[in-house]
């Protein structure tokens, strides 16, 4: 009973209100009463007797006790025939319902038993009011608190999800075919049939399958099989059709195109470089020769360049010189020793070769007889075979472009800016489009290897926000449940020939200064960011930057990092390779044997890979790195997405 005192107290206290509250009311009605004493109504015998009673105090209180009861009684009567009929007229919790009822008998057997309030029984419902207001706060605090309590649950679960997920993907994407850790899967408590598709992996075995299927000749025809059909669905129609009758097979082969490109190429003519997709064509025609055995056949055979000084990009610059020589001469270009290649995760014949990234810029069937014809010098004399030494620095470096295909690069759309301007024309128009589409050839189709490195890339910085999305999908009581659908025939080859998911809209940006800044003019991080809030005044949805540099300092003079600096800027979000970069005017040759031979080849073809690959892109034409990104990108679609330059190419 001593917890019920202090809400006694509460309901006496209102109860004393009340009087007084009924005491005005009597008051009031004597007023009336005397405004209106020729109405022969009950108002004016009321507030007559109310007048005749003003004098006496006690009964001013009897009558305010008669009309606070009359005015209460239908409150009462209401409360008692919920009391009467149950809990069901209740809209509250039932918790708090059945503590009204207690509250409620309990203040009616006190009624009955008081001598103080005797004569007022129908006070008590106010006290009953009044405590009914207090647990109706009292329940809604609760309330907020069970509800706050369960959001942060719900988001708790939600978040263990996310990186249950996230480490599922993680550990399919790091075991071998074949080779499962049933160890891990049994900690994580999850198999494999219980995980989704990752959106943002490519199933890198399938792809190189897909490719090769691509870069091979069929039924000794010139072209492969690049007409319409793609990927796996175009196998997949190739082998039904071995079933079908000559009839239907020989409409086939007539309705091939002998003028068909290759897959390669993404987007319209008008979405890339003029010329694109049939220069891309020719080149694959001139490097795969029908018959390799044919003695007719004259080769060039160039190793990578190997000097020190020269990264990647200058390495690529040298061989797009070889391959436009080999052009010129009729030559196939064979490429033999690429230091970038020499390291452990390059295995079998693909050890020290381009072909450990990407397809060889030639076949099998070619490079093993130019590799013969290398052992003879009667080869050599005859110049059946050719080699550096067979050519000038300038040659290589500056030779003259393939004139094939005429002079395309007059018709350059003017899609690049420099200091708010487009470059309509340079001095070197030619040699940027023919840069463009040796490239494109060069790096064709990615290998397995290539496409692991880009995986753990997109994993890494994409990861988390791609398991985030595909939750949404998925059950509610995932991983217990789960629909252990096979792939239909759209998803297993239509919907594949997608391209992995990224955050897009993407913009790239290749911050190039340190030991550069003897080429070409050197600008700060902040003129970059600069162009990158213009391009997100057009494009207010683009948030996120993939940001690319070797450089560790910014400008020399200044001691804060790119990488801090990009902290400076909380309305863009980061991604970025963890990697220690090149600090101040430490030289490229000696940055990249601190990092060691796997790690300095790796992680530069990612961030080229995903610079191609992203909307925007920002850096400087005077790094030959970012020249060779434009061109890739120029060759990927991508002209119309612009190019915005911090500096001019230091031979305009």
């Amino acid at each position: 009973m001593t917890d019920v005192e202090p809400r006694l107290n509460l309901v006496k206290k209102v109860i004393a209100g009340g009087l007084i509250y009924c005491g005005q009311f009597v008051w009031f009605a004597k007023m009336e009463s005397t405004a209106q004493r020729n109405d022969i109504t009950l108002e004016r015998v009321v507030s007559s007797k109310a007048l005749k009673m003003g004098n006496s105090f006690s009964c001013q209180i009897c009558v305010a006790g008669f009309l606070s009861g009359v005015c209460l009684t239908y409150f009462f009567l209401r409360l008692e025939m919920w009391s009467l009929e149950g809990f069901h007229f209740c809209q509250l919790p039932w918790e708090l319902c059945l503590r009204i009822h207690q509250v409620q008998t309990f203040l009616v057997n006190w009624n009955s038993s008081s001598h103080v309030f005797h004569f007022l029984p129908d006070f008590n419902l106010m006290g009953l009011r009044a405590y009914i207001l207090l647990l109706i706060v009292d329940n809604g605090k609760k309330d907020a608190a069970r509800k706050l309590h369960s959001q942060k649950k719900e988001e708790s679960d939600r978040k263990e999800k996310i990186m249950l997920l996230y480490s599922a993907w993680t550990a399919m994407l790091n075991k071998s075919e074949g080779n499962i850790d049933n160890e891990f899967w049994s900690k994580l408590g999850l198999n494999i049939s219980q995980v989704p598709k990752a959106p943002h992996l490519e199933n890198c075995k399938s792809s190189a399958q897909v490719n090769k299927f691509f870069d091979i000749h069929r039924e000794n025809e010139q072209n492969p099989d690049w007409e319409n059909w793609e990927g796996l669905l175009r196998m997949k129609i190739q082998q039904e059709n071995s079933t079908v009758d000559s009839e239907q097979a020989h409409a086939e082969k007539m309705f091939k195109s002998k003028d068909t490109y290759p897959p390669w190429i993404s987007g319209s003519d008008e979405d890339n470089f003029p010329l694109t997709r049939k220069v891309q064509h020719d080149i694959w025609i001139h490097q795969h020769p029908l018959n390799c055995s044919d003695p007719i056949l004259r080769f060039l055979v160039a190793d990578w360049e190997t000097k020190p000084g020269f990264g990647i990009g200058a390495q690529l610059a040298g061989m797009i010189g070889f391959l436009a020589i080999a052009i010129n001469e009729k030559r196939i270009l064979v490429t033999n020793y690429f230091n970038r290649a020499d390291h452990d995760g390059c295995k079998g014949r693909s050890r020290s070769n381009w072909s450990c990234y990407f397809f060889p810029e030639t076949s099998l069937e070619c490079r093993d007889p130019a590799f013969d014809l290398m052992k003879r010098q009667e080869a050599w004399d005859s110049g059946t075979v050719t080699g550096k030494h067979n050519y000038r620095s300038k040659d290589i470096w500056a030779g003259r472009i393939p004139k094939v295909w005429g002079d395309p690069w007059l018709f350059l759309q003017p899609t690049t800016e420099i200091n708010g301007s487009l470059v309509r024309h340079h001095r070197k128009m030619d040699r940027r489009w023919w840069r463009a589409q040796a490239i494109r050839y060069l790096m064709r189709f990615q290998t397995d290897y290539t496409c692991d490195l880009l995986n753990v890339a997109r994993h890494t910085e994409f990861g988390i926000q791609a398991a985030e999305m595909v939750l949404e999908s998925l059950p509610g009581a995932w991983p217990e449940a789960v629909a252990n659908n096979p792939l239909s025939d759209m998803e297993e080859y239509v919907w594949r020939e997608h391209k992995p998911w990224i955050p897009r809209p993407l913009l790239s940006m290749h911050v190039r200064i340190g030991d550069k800044a003897c080429e070409m003019k050197v600008v700060g991080f902040e003129e970059y960011m600069r162009l990158a809030d213009r391009i997100r005044k057009r494009f207010p949805n683009l948030k996120t930057i993939w940001l690319s540099t070797e450089m560790q300092d910014d400008i020399p003079a200044v001691s804060n990092e790119v990488i801090d600096k990009s902290m400076s800027y909380p309305n863009w979000k980061f991604h970025y390779t963890n990697i220690t970069r090149q600090v101040g005017n430490t030289s490229m040759a000696s940055y990249e044997a601190s990092l060691g031979r796997k790690t300095s080849s790796n992680y530069p073809l990612v961030n080229f890979l995903m610079a191609t690959e992203a909307d925007f892109f920002i850096g400087a034409l005077g790094s030959t790195w970012c020249f060779l990104i434009d061109g890739m990108r120029n060759t990927g679609g991508k002209v119309m997405a612009g190019y915005l330059s911090v500096n001019r190419d230091r031979f305009w």
